[in-house]
C-alpha cells in the first residue's frame, strides 16, 4: 500500500516514519506538514492509505476530509480523544491516540491491509517479510539480521536482542518484539524471553538451550512450547 503522513508536528512525522520502516506492506511516498501540500501531492499522485492528524492550523484533518467525495482510507492519529467519534463518523480505518505504540501501529496498519485487498477484489495474503529490520539502539538505528538473532531478553523498559556475535540493547518493549518476531520464527517461552525456534538445541519442562545458554520456560508458556516443540 502507498501511503502519506500529515501532521503539522515534525516529531510526530518523525515518529511515524520510525514506525512504518518496520511495516514492510506499507510504502511511504510523502510526509507533510499540512493538508493543502498533501492535497498539491495527491493531484498526479495515487494514495491507499493516510495517517491524518486531526488538529492541524489552517485546515484540520476533518476539514482535509470533506474535500474529497473518495478519500483514500484514513487512519487518524491525534493527541485529542474527545475527536474519536467524529473521526470514525467518516469511515476512519482506526483512532491512534497520541503517544502509540508500534503494537498499535502495527494493527491499525494490518487493519488498513486487511481493508485494501477486499478493494482490491482479492483475499487478503501474507505480506513479504523483509529479513532484517532497523531498530533504534541509543542514538543509531542497527540493522539486526534474523537469521542471526538467537534470542531477545526483557531488560526493565527495554530489550536485549542477542546475536552471534554481540548484544544490542533496543527501545523495544517486549509486547513490541513479539508481535515482530513471531511471524518471522520465534516463540516466547518465557515474560522475559522470546527465542529463535531453529536456535533450539534441546528443552524440558523447565529450561532450553540456545547454544550453550539455559533460558527458563514460564509455566504459562509451556503448553505453547510443547506444541511448537513436538519430539518425536
Amino acid at each position: 500500500m502507498k501511503a502519506i503522513a500529515i501532521d503539522d508536528e515534525p516529531i510526530a512525522l518523525e515518529v511515524i516514519q520510525g514506525l512504518t520502516d518496520k511495516v514492510t506492506f506499507v510504502e511511504m511516498v510523502g510526509y507533510f506538514s499540512s493538508g493543502l501540500e498533501a492535497m498539491q501531492f495527491m493531484k498526479p499522485n495515487a494514495v491507499d492509505l493516510i495517517f491524518l492528524d486531526i488538529k492541524m492550523p489552517d485546515m484540520s484533518g476533518l476539514e482535509f476530509l470533506k474535500a474529497f467525495p473518495n478519500p483514500p482510507m484514513i487512519v487518524f492519529t491525534t493527541a485529542y480523544s474527545e475527536h474519536a467519534i467524529e473521526g470514525f463518523e467518516h469511515d476512519a480505518i482506526d483512532y491512534l491516540l497520541k503517544p502509540f505504540s508500534l503494537t498499535r501501529f502495527l494493527k491499525a496498519c494490518n487493519k488498513a491491509y486487511e481493508q485494501h485487498s477486499l478493494r482490491e477484489n482479492s483475499p487478503p495474503s501474507t505480506p513479504a517479510l523483509q529479513p532484517f529490520i532497523f531498530v533504534k539502539s541509543g542514538y543509531e538505528n542497527v540493522r539486526v539480521e534474523f537469521k542471526d538473532l538467537l534470542y531477545a531478553e526483557a531488560l526493565g523498559n527495554y530489550v536485549q536482542l542477542v546475536l552471534e556475535d554481540r548484544k544490542i540493547i533496543t527501545r523495544l518493549t517486549m509486547s513490541e518484539a513479539e508481535v515482530l518476531l513471531s511471524a518471522r520464527g520465534f516463540l516466547r517461552i518465557h515474560r522475559s524471553y522470546i527465542v529463535a525456534k531453529n536456535r533450539i538445541l534441546k528443552f524440558d519442562k523447565k529450561s532450553l538451550w540456545i547454544t550453550n545458554t539455559e533460558l527458563p520456560i514460564g509455566p504459562l508458556f509451556l503448553p505453547e512450547v510443547e506444541k511448537t516443540i513436538i519430539p518425536l
